[in-house]
């Protein structure tokens, strides 16, 4: 892995004019989600895509303002979706309908991905490079996008989220108190069988995962960082038990687990920390070497089908 950190930042003489893009008619949208997109002054070429979901009572204006994902991609060169919330109520994002939890099905997620597959047609992007990360609702629609949609994307970040279809429901955008507070429990064959039938014809590669969360969670109980934990070591087939575990990574009072022989999921779990859990973006920048630049850069190209040896590559 090559670092990319400083480059395109100095290229650009340390300032961006670059702000965020509305755009419209991008292709299947059946919730209505608003596509906002930024594109710094100095992209890359063949750039990483990162898709960022806001949290509830968030926007897209409130993610591209407040987190750190702007200043990354002015000094990286990747560019970033900011979606936003058709949800009025709360600007939650749908997690539980049977549509957003099925491939190419509706929902706010195939919303999402239509932005992706417009970005890749309209932008010089990498469509072996594209990634999620989000926080609280946007965790959840990470969880929702690396299960429904793992021909799209190569890895996901989710930070205080719930596994893939703990929120399931009939309707959309519905509030599970009880998967909010860490009562649905399923084994791991149980969580992986949710996400296979989100899209029963893929045999590809499955993108590799990061789930964070802070033990103290008061809004988004910690268990479910424990049910994610055996969703995503089952679908990876990593094995339940960690090959890594790293004290104090990234920081005091983290605890990181490292699954698999490849590492292609990591769990870390922040000791004392509620629901206002710290961005942690350098770990996600490593996680998706987003700072890489060449052809040795992580990308769908290095996933394998989980329980086979043998690469193999599936493209959007």
């Amino acid at each position: 892995m090559r670092p990319f950190f400083g480059l395109l930042a100095a290229a650009a003489g340390l300032a961006s004019a670059a702000e965020l893009q509305h755009i419209t008619d991008f292709g299947p949208n059946p919730t209505n989600v608003s596509f906002y997109l930024y594109v710094p002054d100095a992209v890359r070429p063949n750039a990483p895509l990162l898709v960022y979901p806001h949290w509830c009572w968030g926007s897209a204006q409130n993610a591209f303002d407040w987190k750190p994902y702007r200043p990354l991609a002015d000094e990286l060169g990747f560019i970033v979706i900011y979606p936003s919330s058709p949800n009025d109520a709360d600007h939650c994002w749908d997690v539980s309908s049977p549509q957003t939890l099925s491939h190419d099905a509706g929902g706010d997620s195939l919303g999402i991905v239509s932005m992706v597959r417009w970005t890749l047609a309209h932008h010089d992007v990498d469509a072996d490079r594209v990634f999620v990360t989000g926080i609280s609702s946007g965790g959840m629609m990470t969880n929702v996008l690396i299960g429904a949609y793992p021909d799209v994307f190569a890895a996901g970040s989710a930070f205080a989220g719930v596994p893939f279809g703990c929120y399931a429901a009939d309707g959309f955008a519905v509030w599970s108190d009880d998967c909010a507070k860490g009562k649905i429990q399923h084994t791991g064959d149980e969580w992986a069988a949710l996400v296979h039938a989100a899209y029963p014809a893929y045999d590809g590669v499955r993108p590799k995962m990061q789930v964070l969360h802070g033990a103290a969670d008061d809004i988004i109980n910690a268990t479910n960082y424990h049910e994610a934990v055996k969703l995503w070591t089952t679908v990876l087939r990593t094995g339940s038990e960690p090959r890594e575990v790293d004290e104090d990574t990234p920081q005091a009072g983290w605890t990181k687990s490292v699954y698999g022989r490849r590492g292609f999921f990591e769990a870390l779990l922040a000791d004392g920390v509620d629901h206002n859990i710290p961005d942690q973006a350098q770990e996600v920048v490593r996680f998706f070497e987003l700072d890489c630049v060449g052809d040795d850069c992580f990308s769908r190209k290095d996933l394998v089908v989980p329980g086979n040896c043998v690469k193999k590559q599936n493209k959007l």
